[in-house]
């Protein structure tokens, strides 16, 4: 996390009552011991800004038995249908079997995509069990978003945009 991503997490503790500790470091190296959270959750951060061979196996590291893990990414088929110079195609615009590491022109930082085979699969050797994907469909009223317009309501009626993945480390 940024350190402006963790001022949002400490307004959002005051605004709620509920506190815990904050971490700033990054997803493929928590220094914090094994088994350390019943849960975690990414929200576009190491789900998206990382490179999952290295913080999936990290998740599984800090989790206890039976620890949950739960991260939201875009989906697979928004990223084949992601247009270089932003915005989103109704047509694939890169191939599936391509290497997972993006950076997009003109911008900084990179981005990870995984195919969900491949999600499947790095999951699964690092002791995860799927309990859910979930891919999200905008809602009938949705309207066009002021910033985040590289996706229009028409596209996301049809496909998904975003994916949640539900999983729990199996060694219970």
């Amino acid at each position: 996390p940024t350190p402006a991503q963790l001022a949002t997490a400490r307004r959002m503790m005051d605004r709620t009552g509920i506190t815990f500790p904050l971490v700033e470091a990054p997803g493929e190296r928590v220094p914090l011991p094994d088994a350390s959270f019943d849960m975690a959750v990414s929200e576009f951060g190491a789900s998206l800004w990382a490179d999952p061979v290295l913080w999936i196996p990290e998740s599984a590291r800090l989790l206890r038995p039976g620890g949950r893990l739960v991260f939201l990414t875009n989906s697979f088929i928004s990223y084949l249908c992601a247009i270089d110079e932003g915005g989103t195609s109704e047509t694939l615009q890169r191939p599936q079997f391509a290497p997972y590491r993006m950076q997009w022109p003109g911008q900084q930082g990179i981005e990870y995509h995984l195919a969900h085979g491949d999600w499947i699969d790095l999951l699964r050797a690092n002791g995860f069990r799927i309990e859910r994907l979930i891919e999200l469909k905008a809602p009938p009223d949705a309207q066009p978003h002021t910033y985040y317009d590289y996706v229009r309501p028409e596209w996301a009626w049809k496909w998904p945009h975003e994916e949640i993945w539900v999983v729990r480390r199996a060694d219970v």
